[in-house]
C-alpha cells in the first residue's frame, strides 16, 4: 500500500538507518498589534484529504503531506540550481511520528499567491537526494535542507541565514518581534511525551490520568490514631469497671492489720488502760428517787470514794449497787458522808482483786496540765474524756435544795474543760500518770446558773467542769473511814451572807439570837468584832461570804491564818488559829 522507502525506514521498508527527527517548530511571538496574514478564500481553507493527493503546483515537497501548499519561506535566500530529478525516482514521503502514525495531509487547494515582486520563490533542489524541511507557524516557515543520508545541511548550504543572525524582513511585510529560546516561545518535539496543555498529534489518544499516589505516611498515622483510640477506650472501660466493682473478681475490702503494740503510759489510751480497772459505776435507789454516779477504789478493803449527792437518795433504807469495769457487780453500804465537802465513802464486801487508784498531789497541779476524766455520763459506763486544767482555786457552791443552807457544799475547786456530764459525779480526774488529782463534782450548764451535777440543770457540758482537789478529798475520806464524820475548821463568827459589798462582813447578830462572835472562840481570841469586814485571807482577796467559807474549808482545824480586816474605814490584821466543829 505504500511505495518503497528509499531510506529503509521501518516499518515501510527494509531495516535500515532511522530517519532524522522531524523539524522543531518554533513560532515567533505575535506583537500586540497583530501579524498580517495573507487573505485566503473559502476555497483555499485547508482541510484533511486522503493520504496520496496531488503534489503542490510549486513543485516543492510539503512536509505535511502530498498536495499541501508550501508557504513562501520566511526569509529570502538565493536559489541554488538543482539537477532535475531522475525519471521514475520516488517522491519523498512525510515523516512519521514515534507512534508510527502517518502525518495528516491537506487537501489540494488553489496555488498560493506568488511572492511579492522582487522576492524570488525558492524551490527545493531536485535530483540530489536532498530534502528540505520547513519551520514556522504556518505563515513564513523557514527551510531546512537535508542530504541523501538524512543529515541536516548547514544553513549556508541552502542560503538560509546563519543561526545568530537576525532574519531579513520581507519587503512590505509587517514588523515582527524576534524572540530567543528563553523569551516565552514554545517548542514542539514529537518524540517527547505530550505535556499538560501541549498540542498532541492528530489521532493520538490522550494518556490515561495518573493514579493518585497514596500517602503511606498518612495511612500509618491514621492507623496509629485509630489504634490509640481503641486501646484508650478499652483501658478506660476496664478501669471504670475495676474502680466501681473493686476488681474483676469478688470484692474484698482493704483492712489494716491488728496493732499489737502498746501505748505510751502518758497517752490518753495509756492513762485509760491504767485507770479504768479502778473506776466503778454506782446505781442508787431510795424511797423517793434514784440516780447514777461514779466512784473509784481507795484501798483493797473495798472503800470507794464518791460524791455525797450521789449516795444521798439512798438515805438510811436505800440500796447501792456497784459495777466494776470488768462486769462484776456488788452491793455497797455507806461508811460516811459530808454535805459541806460533798464527799462520801461506801464499801463493798466479798470482792477480790480490787485495784486501788493512786492518789496525786493537787497542790502541784499547774494550769494547762493535761487531764483525763472517767465516769458514766447518762449511765454510759467507762466513758473517757480528755482536757486540761483551766484554773485553780475556783470558789463554787453546790446543792442548796433544802433552802436552809445545810446541804450547800463549798469547794475550792479545780476547773477543767474535759467534758463532764450528769453521771460523771464522784469520778476521778487523773493526770498524765494516771494519778487522781480531783473528784469531779459540778458543772456549769448552759441552761442553769450553776450547781451540782444532780442538783443543777441537766444540760450537757459546755467545757466548764469543777473537781474537788484530791488533797482535801483524801483528808475528808480518812475522817469518814476512821470516825464516820468530818471535823470542819471554823473561826467562830456568823457572817452576813446578804452583804453586797466587797469582802465578808461579820453579822451584828446570829440567827438563833446569840452573839455573832462566839465567846472564847478563834474569832474572839483574834479580836474580831461584829460588822468587821474581812477582805483577805493569807493575803488572798476575799469578795464575799461564800469565798471566805471556801478559803477556811480548804484548811484543816488547827491551821493558823492571817486575816485582813476593815473597821470604821481603817485596815488592820488579825492572827487566828482555826477551830473544829462537827456541824456541817
Amino acid at each position: 500500500m505504500h511505495p518503497q522507502d528509499p531510506y529503509g525506514t521501518p516499518p515501510y521498508g527494509d531495516p535500515g538507518p532511522w530517519a532524522p527527527a522531524p523539524p522543531v517548530q518554533r513560532p515567533t511571538a505575535t506583537p500586540a498589534h497583530g501579524t498580517g496574514v495573507p487573505p485566503q478564500s473559502a476555497g483555499n481553507a485547508p482541510h484533511h484529504t486522503a493520504p496520496h493527493a496531488a503534489a503542490p503546483p510549486s513543485g516543492r515537497q510539503s512536509p505535511y503531506g502530498t498536495g499541501a501548499p508550501v508557504p513562501p519561506p520566511q526569509q529570502p535566500f538565493p536559489a541554488q540550481p538543482q539537477p532535475p530529478a531522475a525519471p521514475g525516482a520516488p517522491q519523498p514521503q512525510p515523516y512519521a511520528d514515534s507512534a508510527r502514525t502517518p502525518m495528516p495531509q491537506a487537501e489540494p487547494t488553489a496555488p498560493h499567491d506568488p511572492p511579492p515582486h522582487g522576492t524570488p520563490e525558492t524551490t527545493p533542489p531536485t535530483g540530489t537526494g536532498t530534502t528540505l524541511l520547513t519551520k514556522g507557524d504556518g505563515a513564513q516557515p523557514p527551510v531546512v535542507a537535508h542530504d541523501a543520508s538524512g543529515a541536516p545541511l548547514p544553513p549556508e548550504a541552502h542560503g538560509a541565514p546563519h543561526p545568530g543572525q537576525p532574519p531579513v524582513p520581507q519587503p512590505g511585510a509587517p514588523a515582527t518581534h524576534q524572540q530567543g529560546e528563553g523569551s516565552g516561545h514554545w517548542q514542539y518535539d514529537p518524540w517527547r511525551a505530550p505535556q499538560h496543555g501541549a498540542a498532541m498529534p492528530l489521532g493520538t489518544p490522550p494518556p490515561p490520568p495518573a493514579a493518585p499516589r497514596r500517602n503511606r505516611r498518612g495511612v500509618l498515622a491514621a492507623g496509629a490514631v485509630a489504634l490509640a483510640l481503641l486501646a484508650g477506650g478499652i483501658g478506660g472501660g476496664v478501669g471504670a469497671y475495676i474502680e466501681r466493682n473493686g476488681g474483676l473478681g469478688s470484692i474484698e475490702l482493704p483492712q489494716a492489720t491488728g496493732d499489737q503494740g502498746g501505748r505510751k503510759p502518758d497517752s490518753v489510751a495509756g492513762i485509760a488502760q491504767a485507770a479504768l480497772p479502778s473506776v466503778v459505776t454506782l446505781h442508787v435507789r431510795g424511797n423517793a428517787e434514784q440516780g447514777t454516779g461514779t466512784g473509784f477504789v481507795l484501798d483493797k478493803q473495798g472503800h470507794i470514794l464518791t460524791n455525797n449527792h450521789v449516795v444521798e437518795p439512798a438515805g438510811t433504807g436505800g440500796e447501792i449497787s456497784v459495777s466494776f469495769s470488768g462486769g462484776e457487780t456488788a452491793k455497797a453500804k455507806v461508811i460516811g458522808r459530808d454535805g459541806g465537802y460533798d464527799l462520801a465513802v461506801v464499801q463493798v464486801q466479798g470482792v477480790s482483786g480490787l485495784r486501788p487508784l493512786a492518789l496525786g498531789d493537787s497542790d502541784s497541779v499547774r494550769v494547762g496540765d493535761p487531764v483525763v476524766a472517767i465516769g458514766a455520763p447518762y449511765d454510759l459506763a467507762n466513758t473517757v474524756t480528755a482536757g486540761i486544767i483551766s484554773a485553780k482555786q475556783r470558789p463554787i457552791t453546790a446543792g442548796g435544795k433544802k433552802g436552809d443552807g445545810s446541804d450547800v457544799s463549798y469547794v475550792d475547786a479545780l476547773q477543767t474543760d474535759a467534758p463532764i456530764n450528769p453521771g460523771n459525779s464522784g469520778g476521778p480526774l487523773v493526770d498524765s500518770r494516771a494519778r487522781v488529782i480531783g473528784i469531779n463534782s459540778a458543772i456549769r450548764a448552759a441552761d442553769s446558773s450553776g450547781g451540782g451535777l444532780e442538783g443543777g440543770g441537766q444540760g450537757g457540758s459546755i467545757g466548764l467542769g469543777f473537781a474537788i482537789p484530791i488533797n482535801q478529798g483524801k483528808w475528808v475520806a480518812e475522817q469518814l473511814i476512821n470516825k464516820g464524820k468530818v471535823m470542819h475548821p471554823v473561826i467562830g463568827v456568823t457572817l452576813e451572807m446578804e452583804y453586797a459589798g466587797d469582802g465578808a462582813r461579820v453579822s451584828s447578830r446570829s440567827k438563833d439570837g446569840g452573839a455573832p462572835v462566839t465567846p472564847g472562840g478563834p474569832g474572839a481570841k483574834a479580836g474580831i468584832q461584829p460588822r468587821d469586814v474581812i477582805t483577805k485571807v493569807d493575803g488572798q482577796p476575799v469578795h464575799s461570804g461564800e469565798e471566805l467559807i471556801i478559803k477556811i474549808r480548804s484548811h484543816r482545824p488547827g491551821d493558823r491564818l492571817a486575816l485582813t480586816l476593815l473597821r470604821a474605814g481603817k485596815e488592820r490584821t488579825a492572827q487566828l488559829t482555826l477551830g473544829a466543829s462537827s456541824r456541817e
